[in-house]
């Protein structure tokens, strides 16, 4: 199995941030390791501005997140990690390819995020290629690919640049009943043979339900 392991790693999220007129409010512990915990719920519970907190692209007004012991922001006491520092590998909903980079530039970007002798999981650009089976769309321009494709895409950028964790935000969303099969199939191997920790948001049951380890259930009001 390419890549390597390392100490079983847990999501700690105890966090709160004001938008609009709701708070968004999460407190979760997930300590078993590896595995995908998911964040379910209707659109407007607030997943995604979790996911975004947890990555350092949004700031909490309140709380703590720690992933495995590593604080990544704690209020109280005025650490708050920059994304670059955060070591995860983030899987937007609509991909989000770099449109003026073909797909091995778009492979080769989260190589160079890396951080070298750090990261978790450990893989170079042939061996995830061959793992994601994408070979064949190397040189390929990312508006010639099919949603299924780039989401293929997406998910070896993430694994490349040797993250500790994976967000994945939606990713089956936008995609049809058979592309959303194939993506659930190249999840699920993710999950298994690489052992990364995941926080993975869905609005869809049957998705959580094959996928996840643990599901943790948003409720419509994201204040509640």
């Amino acid at each position: 199995m390419p890549g390597r392991g390392g100490a079983a790693m847990s999501f700690e999220i105890h966090v709160g941030r004001r938008l609009g007129d709701t708070e968004v409010v999460l407190s979760l512990d997930a300590d078993d390791g590896a595995g995908i915990t998911a964040l379910f719920g209707p659109s407007g519970a607030g997943k995604t501005s979790i996911l975004n907190m947890v990555a350092g692209l949004l700031k909490p007004d309140r709380g703590r997140i720690a992933v495995a012991g590593r604080t990544m922001f704690d209020a109280e006491a005025g650490i708050d990690l920059p994304p670059e520092q955060r070591r995860a590998g983030y899987v937007f909903q609509d991909g989000r390819l770099f449109p003026h980079r073909r797909v091995r530039a778009n492979l080769l970007y989260g190589a160079q995020r890396r951080d070298a002798g750090h990261g978790r999981l450990d893989i170079a650009l042939d061996e995830a290629v061959a793992f994601l089976g994408i070979g064949h769309l190397l040189d390929r321009w990312p508006r010639t690919l099919s949603g299924g494709e780039a989401q293929r895409v997406a998910i070896g950028r993430a694994l490349l640049s040797s993250p500790d964790f994976l967000l994945m935000d939606e990713p089956l969303a936008s995609l049809d009943a058979a592309r959303r099969d194939d993506i659930m199939t190249v999840i699920e191997r993710v999950r298994d043979e690489f052992g990364l920790p995941t926080l993975y948001v869905s609005h869809d049951r049957t998705e959580v339900d094959r996928l996840a380890t643990r599901v943790v259930t948003m409720p419509q009001d994201p204040g509640v």
